[in-house]
């Protein structure tokens, strides 16, 4: 059966459809010899290339799918090159003989925490979408007290430069000195959404970990700049959140080490 093209390279996990469109409008896929053009339908037995090189369309390519947990130390960038030579996450993830890692939004430079990295483009695509409002926790701690007024208003709702934002809750966790902890939840995905809320309103983030994302808890045991295949239990779990049929189990892996750079 035949699908739109950016679907079925997205699930396959060549990127996600966001990239996989701009590589259509930038001329670098072709179809049977012929330039693609968004909404183009492929099928099993269509010759797909991208920038040259043949690419492999399956069936059921979600089936062979691979979601990693990773956890992000502060001081990485999300991003597969970085011209100043700076350490990225995805110099510390498993080698792929086929597809490539897609991670599931961004952290900034500054930001550690959980990081889902998964060869499925069309979970990746999903979760990050705004439509299912998935939920993405973070631990912050700010320096500086905060009042009541002020945690009222950034439930409420601010006035960003790309528009309102707010958090969908705020819980206290504890602190001593000048530097108090929260667990804030937002559902949007805007970039630093988390510390211009709080700088809203004048607050400085001294830290900022994110924690959850959707129902995936980042483990304890799991150690900065290190990563682990998320459980089956888990995968089933993400998958039913966007409506998707999981993928069956990859084969047992021995747990990998932090390369060194």
């Amino acid at each position: 059966m035949a699908e739109r093209l950016q679907k079925v390279l997205a699930r396959a996990g060549y990127g996600s459809r966001r990239q996989i469109e701009s590589w259509i409008r930038d001329g670098k896929i072709t179809v049977n010899g012929e330039l693609a053009v968004l909404g183009v339908s492929v099928a099993d037995t269509d010759l797909v290339k991208i920038e040259g090189r043949s690419v492999s369309i399956v069936a059921n390519p979600g089936h062979t799918a691979r979601t990693l947990i990773y956890h992000k130390p502060a001081g990485e960038l999300t991003t597969r090159k970085d011209e100043a030579g700076r350490p990225t996450v995805f110099d510390n993830l498993p080698k792929l003989k086929n597809g490539r890692w897609i991670t599931v939004g961004r952290l900034d430079f500054n930001t550690s925490g959980l990081l889902l990295v998964t060869t499925d483009g069309e979970l990746a695509h999903r979760l990050m979408h705004p439509s299912w409002e998935i939920e993405r926790e973070y631990a912050v701690r700010i320096l500086g007290k905060v009042d009541e007024q002020t945690l009222l208003r950034l439930q409420q709702g601010v006035e960003l430069e790309d528009g309102m934002a707010s958090f969908t809750s705020i819980q206290d966790a504890g602190g001593v000195g000048a530097n108090h902890w929260y667990h804030v939840i937002v559902k949007e995905g805007k970039n630093r959404e988390v510390r211009r809320l709080w700088e809203s309103q004048g607050l400085q983030v001294s830290r900022l970990i994110r924690i959850r994302y959707g129902p995936v808890m980042l483990p304890r045991n799991v150690r900065a700049g290190h990563f682990q295949d998320l459980p089956q239990d888990e995968v089933k779990a993400l998958y039913a959140t966007v409506r998707l049929d999981a993928p069956a189990p990859p084969p047992l892996r021995r747990p990998a080490k932090k390369r060194r750079r």
